[in-house]
């Protein structure tokens, strides 16, 4: 079972059809990673993470991280960055790029 899959899909509201659908696999087969103990191949588990921007592992409930997990680039930082990135790294991918937008603003 793919432990955090219907989560996923009812959280973006898309039914089970529409997934399989667009990952290539029966509605059935959704059915059966989902509520059943039916794991799926693992170019279907990559084309899932894909599909719902997150990892392999947070599919399959091996980590909390619901969201791709990226290399992570030190700097120091003093407590007023450090917040804002704690804030930033919050945000949905929609509102990052809103952020990046503003503060392109500025420089122009």
């Amino acid at each position: 079972m793919v432990q955090n899959l219907k989560f996923l899909r009812t959280k973006n509201n898309i039914s089970q059809q529409q997934l399989a659908d667009i990952i290539g696999v029966t509605q059935q087969s959704i059915n059966k990673y989902e509520n059943h103990k039916v794991e799926p191949d693992i170019q279907t588990l990559i084309k899932l993470a894909e599909y719902f921007n997150t990892s392999v592992d947070y599919l399959i409930g091996h980590t909390n991280i619901d969201h791709v997990i990226e290399p992570i680039v030190r700097y120091d930082l003093n407590k007023e960055e450090a917040v804002l990135i704690d804030k930033y790294r919050k945000l949905s991918k929609k509102q990052k790029n809103l952020v990046l937008i503003l503060i392109d603003s500025y420089f122009d």
